[in-house]
């Protein structure tokens, strides 16, 4: 088949690749996207989406946990009917061709040269080309893991609702909302983390009030826990574990392995062009290029933080830099947040960080007991958390329900590098969650206004 041209040639259609998709066709170049499945990627069929609307439906229902086959298979209609919604609107085909692109579906790319593609039978030439590709889960190599049988969040929601208890392997963001949702569906649920510690990037004093609002669901969060062995079938399986020195053997209907990803760089024909891997993914520069010349890479494929917001952005500053050069780059500060409830949320440095790295580090706090909406909500086990370097802001830490939509404000103030007292000049609205924001911030504002008092001027009358 005859050779096709194109400016960008868009490799994923994962959060990453649709993002790019929009951003070129909107600036007019012509733009080729290809995806071995469907558009949507992890995000909409196995991450994001099915995970977050689990979440709500087990908010919903919490206090009054799901007692039937029946009631879970209602939940997981829920779930399949949001992700068709999706797909047959803001990730569909359709929509997706209407910008201009041309789509190719169910075939694998793989690079046959510079600014050359191969998909099935044609060639397609690009100017540029972006990596897209994603990443996929980590599976252990537990004796008899693979023959006992386990899934993934590959295939978690695909598969349908587990009959009998849980056993989560990893102790990430992924385990711990799965775990919470299914127990406040009724499941009983036990986590294990090889670690010391679950969620080690996060302030560890957080980390403790989430585990024990966790734990107080009756979710068993195991820490230092080996996974020896695993026996059985799926519906009959027994996790053989070594949790702290003591021997434990656990059953379990279902075994889910959370133990992190591995980009997806096989078979794209990366190592015959020269393209430079890492153990976290393809190497890139700040610009997201590779080294061959017009070949850039962005989301999961590069490592880095494996989100769908930076993914999404990382492609909005690819693009950037391909057509407008120098223009194009990595953000510095990425927000994150672990939807739990309550949700721990997170932007800049820790204390522990701070204090490594920067001068004067003092830390202002505001808990959710002296929050007039947690109490009326009857939510208050939380707090927020702000870290200075002198007076800038270089950290903040939520534990609150909404933590995820209120850390942006903290994060802007961290990326434009404000004062820490600059939030409490904001008037924030009452009563929300977002008042102890502006609530910590005050607690440096008031503490910079008692040095000054000696600089008071005072005139008689």
């Amino acid at each position: 088949m005859a050779d096709q041209e194109f400016d960008l040639v868009v490799i994923g259609l994962g959060s990453a690749g649709m993002v790019a998709v929009d951003f070129a066709t909107g600036l007019g170049v012509r733009v080729a996207a290809v995806d071995r499945d469907r558009p949507g990627g992890d995000c909409l069929w196995t991450g994001c989406v099915p995970s977050k609307t689990l979440l709500a439906e087990a908010a919903h229902r919490s206090g009054a946990p799901v007692q039937t086959g029946a009631d879970l298979e209602a939940v997981w209609r829920r779930i399949h009917a949001v992700q068709e919604q999706i797909a047959g609107s803001d990730d569909s085909v359709e929509r997706l061709r209407a910008t201009g692109a041309e789509v190719y579906l169910g075939e694998a790319a793989r690079l046959v040269a510079p600014h050359q593609v191969r998909v099935g039978s044609r060639t397609l030439r690009s100017r540029n080309i972006l990596l897209c590709t994603g990443s996929r889960p980590v599976v252990p190599p537990i004796p008899g893991l693979a023959a006992a049988g386990f899934v993934t969040s590959s295939d978690f929601f695909a598969k349908p609702p587990p009959p009998g208890p849980l056993v989560f392997i990893g102790g990430g963001p992924i385990s711990l909302e799965l775990a919470q949702g299914m127990r406040r569906l009724g499941k009983e649920v036990t986590v294990l983390e090889v670690a010391p510690r679950v969620l080690p990037l996060e302030e560890p004093e957080l980390v403790q009030r989430l585990l024990q609002v966790l734990r107080g669901e009756g979710v068993a969060i195991e820490t230092d826990a080996e996974v020896l062995r695993v026996d059985g079938s799926p519906g009959a399986l027994e996790v053989d574990a070594l949790v702290r020195g003591e021997r434990r053997q656990l059953p379990a209907a279902q075994l889910f392995v959370g133990a992190g990803r591995a980009p997806n760089v096989e078979g794209l024909g990366l190592e015959d062009l020269g393209v430079r891997l890492r153990p976290g993914g393809v190497a890139v520069d700040r610009a997201l290029r590779t080294g061959v010349p017009g070949l850039f890479a962005c989301g999961d494929v590069i490592g880095g933080y494996r989100f769908t917001h930076s993914a999404g952005h990382q492609a909005v500053q690819a693009v950037r830099g391909m057509f407008f050069p120098g223009m194009g780059r990595t953000p510095q500060l990425v927000p994150w947040c672990t939807f739990t409830d309550p949700q721990l949320a997170h932007a800049g440095l820790t204390e522990a960080e701070a204090l490594q790295t920067r001068p004067k580090v003092r830390v202002w706090r505001s808990d959710l007991s002296h929050s007039d909406r947690a109490r009326a909500d009857g939510r208050e086990v939380g707090e927020v958390r702000l870290v200075a370097s002198g007076d800038r802001l270089v950290g903040a830490h939520i534990l609150s329900p909404n933590a995820g939509e209120m850390i942006h404000e903290p994060a802007l103030a961290i990326s434009a590098r404000l004062r820490v007292q600059s939030l409490s000049s904001l008037v924030h609205v009452y009563p929300t969650y977002s008042t102890s924001v502006g609530e910590a911030a005050a607690l440096a504002a008031f503490e910079r206004a008692r040095r000054l008092r000696s600089r008071l001027s005072w005139w008689p009358l």
